[in-house]
């Protein structure tokens, strides 16, 4: 039964992944309400606070469920994978030493990775000495010196100058500084599925919502705030091209156009990456995102119970 706790007082994490639009946060607060669970999120941008509705964080749909991971860093501010397993690990054992049932929430491949892999995450400090050496070299020869370390993390990696040198220096330092891998329990793993045309009419219809919520304001506040231009557009999909209509740099039918295409291809790139999990031997039941809430939420709970 999942109920019960392993040695280390930790219980199974019930796991609500899925494309963006799939409906995950709706399905995850409801799992928790009929289990007595609390939600910890796996999502990248919803840990910054100001960042609500083009992260999609969807706070109204709580209710009375605690959750976690949600608004613990400010808008610009460098919140990194480590920081996170860190944060990751506090609430998942307190929630378990409070009797409840962990529900994770999310569609961010490395932040699910951070949470449900083996590899511990530590803080990478500055290497000086490093960066001396790297620094003749061309920016296609930096993407060979970290494809050498293995398959990367994260495509961004080498989407910048300062992003790769920053990667290279993690993967020396992990190699350098091997540590004791992370022993957590065997998830029960639930994706919500759509067939990819009714996916992108969710997508389509999720971003008029949106847009209709007031996201372009967002964006404007976040900007009166102080935070530069460059920092929102880092963020990518909707931070990026909201900046750039504001900024003057593109017409509104022309972002939405482009936007409603990026996020298309991100939800793409997020199916890639569970089939990468399920290839590394997670183990995915999924489930037909068609299905009213409630028949989704009894059987994912079951499928849960007597797992």
């Amino acid at each position: 039964m999942r109920n019960d706790f392993t040695k280390d007082g930790l219980r199974p994490l019930l796991v609500v992944l899925g494309p963006t639009a799939s409906g995950k946060t709706a399905l995850a607060v409801k799992l928790a309400e009929c289990l007595g669970g609390e939600v910890l999120s796996a999502d990248s941008r919803q840990v910054y606070r100001g960042m609500d509705i083009g992260s999609g964080k969807d706070l109204s749909e709580y209710g009375d469920i605690p959750y976690h991971l949600i608004d613990v860093a400010d808008a610009g501010e460098e919140y990194n994978l480590f920081r996170y397993q860190q944060a990751f690990d506090t609430a998942y054992a307190d929630i378990c030493r409070r009797k409840k049932i962990p529900v994770l929430c999310g569609g961010s491949g490395l932040y699910l990775a951070a949470a449900l892999g083996r590899k511990r995450f530590r803080e990478v400090p500055f290497n000086a000495a490093l960066r001396h050496t790297l620094q003749a070299k061309g920016d296609t020869e930096l993407a060979t010196l970290l494809a050498s370390y293995g398959p990367l993390h994260n495509h961004t990696d080498t989407e910048t100058r300062e992003r790769c040198l920053r990667a290279i220096e993690i993967a020396e330092f992990e190699a350098r500084n091997p540590a004791e891998p992370r022993i957590i329990p065997t998830p029960y793993i639930c994706g919500i599925s759509f067939e990819p045309e009714v996916l992108r009419q969710r997508i389509r219809h999720r971003l008029e919502e949106r847009l209709e919520q007031g996201m372009i304001e967002e964006v404007e506040a976040l900007l009166s705030q102080g935070l530069k231009p460059e920092q929102l557009t880092y963020y990518g999909l909707e931070y990026k091209y909201l900046t750039l209509y504001i900024m003057g740099k593109m017409e509104r039918e022309q972002m939405i156009r482009e936007l409603y295409f990026s996020i298309c291809q991100f939800a793409k790139r997020q199916r890639t990456w569970f089939r990468k999990m399920e290839r590394e031997g997670y183990a995915i039941h999924w489930i037909d995102g068609n299905l009213s809430l409630e028949e989704k939420t009894q059987r994912v709970a079951q499928a849960y119970k007597h797992s």
